[in-house]
């Protein structure tokens, strides 16, 4: 997990980007600014913004860390395709994790983690690069969350669950112990799941069920 040792920059000017730089501001972080390549304000809870993807660039890599700001709801696209082009250029990003979050000693966040307000974090859990774990989630002992994947608020992981990569747990949904959710997987909002998730699958409901589109 890199620290926040270094001058930050925030990419994104979204929600998700707002919570992150508040949680930064908290922490004392040095932000030197955020980019955005759309038509977002010229600041942000007072930090200005640099530009497109050329102000990042003009930093040397080893002298700022990035925290990505890009959100994902339901698709991990976006946020990923910024993870990975700006580490193919050798920079690297910092974890983020709000005060007010708890998390066991013996757990372990790798680089570009996001831990938000009110997370909790037992024992053993594993949380890998660039993945969220939003505003109250509740992740028990032995957790593996792999790289990329989203828990969104409120989201309540029993002992021992696996969240395979790029996979996004909606707001509320709740997943029994031992369960493991496959890469690419979309479990909805409020959704009670009692077993496996195949990879790429959308399951919703109490319990859980694969959605089906009507024709």
């Amino acid at each position: 997990m890199l620290a926040l040792e270094k001058p930050v920059i925030l990419l994104g000017a979204g929600g998700h980007a707002r919570v992150l730089l508040s949680t930064l501001l908290q922490r004392g972080a040095r932000v030197v600014g955020f980019a955005d390549p759309g038509a977002a304000p010229a600041e942000l809870l007072g930090v200005p913004r640099l530009g497109g993807d050329e102000s990042v660039v003009a930093h040397d890599s080893g002298e700022v860390l990035l925290v990505n700001g890009v959100g994902s709801v339901g698709d991990v696209t976006n946020r990923l395709r910024v993870y990975e082009y700006f580490r193919t250029r050798g920079y690297a990003f910092a974890s983020v994790i709000h005060p007010s979050a708890i998390i066991a000693p013996e757990g372990e966040l790798k680089d570009g983690a996001q831990i938000m307000a009110g997370a909790i974090l037992q024992t053993g859990c594993v949380v890998e690069e660039n993945c969220i774990i939003n505003t109250g989630a509740r992740v028990d002992h032995d957790c593996i969350i792999r790289q990329h994947a989203h828990l969104a608020p409120g989201v309540v992981l029993s002992g021992a669950v696996e969240v395979g990569r790029r996979a996004h747990i909606g707001t509320g949904a709740v997943v029994i112990q031992g369960v493991r959710i496959g890469e690419d997987a979309v479990v909805g909002a409020g959704a009670v799941v009692l077993e496996d998730v195949p990879s790429a699958a959308t399951v919703v409901g109490v319990p859980a069920r694969p959605l089906t589109i009507k024709a």
